[in-house]
């Protein structure tokens, strides 16, 4: 309930991002950490612009060699989905994947007993790497005032069209490239192209 709300993260139409990148290279996120730009939950005391960044690392999901799309879709998918399970108390989420909002609010009680970005975070490396693909865990919070959640907001919208060109490539879209409204996206992602070719010469050869 709102009375027993501290403040929100996100609140009076404040700026409030969420996406997660996964990546199966090194240098990204080699390690689980947390890191924190801008006030602390125990620092706030009102509605503030908020963004968590996750970043995932992974083994192999590719399956056999290139070719095999469905494991790496599935796995994205999985580990996407984990956000829903997270509940960490007196810290309620509320998030639109169609906008990358993620908003939270944060009640009195927690406030009191000292919650930080540290425990939050801990819950979901905690969920995360409940899934044996998941090595490595970075979670970025970010309340910065002066922060550029414009181009954030990009960065999910991009992460988003990535995973959505996965899910056409795994349903046997047409490869005729000069006419696909993805192909900014294939063009610009390594490894996306071959996916797809590699798909398609798979299933030719079925």
């Amino acid at each position: 309930m709102m009375k027993e709300a501290a403040y929100e993260l996100g609140g009076d139409n404040k700026p409030a991002v969420n996406y997660a990148c996964v990546t199966s290279s090194d240098g990204f996120a080699d390690k689980d950490e947390i890191l924190v730009y801008g006030k602390d939950l125990n620092q706030i005391n009102g509605s503030i612009p908020f963004a968590r960044i996750v970043i995932i690392k992974t083994g192999d999901l590719t399956g056999e060699g290139q070719e095999d799309t469905e494991p790496l879709f599935r796995a994205i998918q999985d580990i996407d989905f984990v956000k829903y399970h997270v509940y960490p108390k007196g810290y309620m989420i509320r998030s639109s994947s169609d906008s990358f909002r993620e908003q939270v609010r944060v009640s009195k009680d927690a406030v009191r007993k000292g919650i930080n970005f540290e425990q939050v975070g801990n819950s979901y490396i905690a969920q995360f790497k409940k899934n044996p693909d998941v090595k490595a865990v970075k979670i970025i919070f970010v309340t910065a005032d002066d922060a550029d959640y414009a181009e954030m907001k990009k960065d999910a919208k991009k992460v988003r069209d990535i995973t959505k060109t996965l899910s056409k490539i795994l349903e046997g879209m047409a490869t005729d490239c000069h006419s696909c409204s993805l192909r900014e996206i294939c063009d610009e992602v390594e490894g996306l192209k071959e996916l797809h070719f590699g798909k398609e010469k798979k299933e030719f050869k079925g």
